[in-house]
């Protein structure tokens, strides 16, 4: 079964990703914060995909990113931001740091569908 991490101040919004992603059949684990999600990582998660939002209070979702990067085990994974942001300077910053994907919250389920089928295919 495929592993997917969500990285989520916002519970609503996990609670909401968590469904629609099991239904996926993927096993979801879920971290409030960036903090906690490097936690996870730490402990030995290797997910095969990875939703961050970019705004959380504490490590934001670009630094998220730039330290799973710096983990040789998860330099492939692929990290897509789910956020509201949507400005063209905050996604070349989030490329840069080799982030694959962008969603905009809100976000249809089908599009969601959509992007988890292409990264984990």
């Amino acid at each position: 079964m495929k592993k997917v991490l969500i990285v989520e101040d916002c519970p609503s919004t996990t609670m909401i990703l968590t469904g629609l992603l099991q239904r996926q059949s993927l096993d979801v684990t879920a971290a409030e914060s960036g903090e906690a999600a490097m936690a996870l990582l730490h402990d030995g998660l290797v997910p095969d995909l990875i939703f961050t939002d970019l705004n959380m209070d504490g490590m934001t979702g670009l630094e998220l990113t730039q330290q799973v990067r710096a983990m040789p085990a998860l330099k492939s994974v692929p990290i897509l931001f789910l956020t509201a942001e949507s400005k063209d300077e905050i996604k070349q910053q989030a490329r840069a740091y080799h982030a694959q994907g962008w969603l905009v919250k809100p976000f249809s389920a089908d599009k969601l569908v959509a992007v988890v089928e292409k990264f984990l295919a």
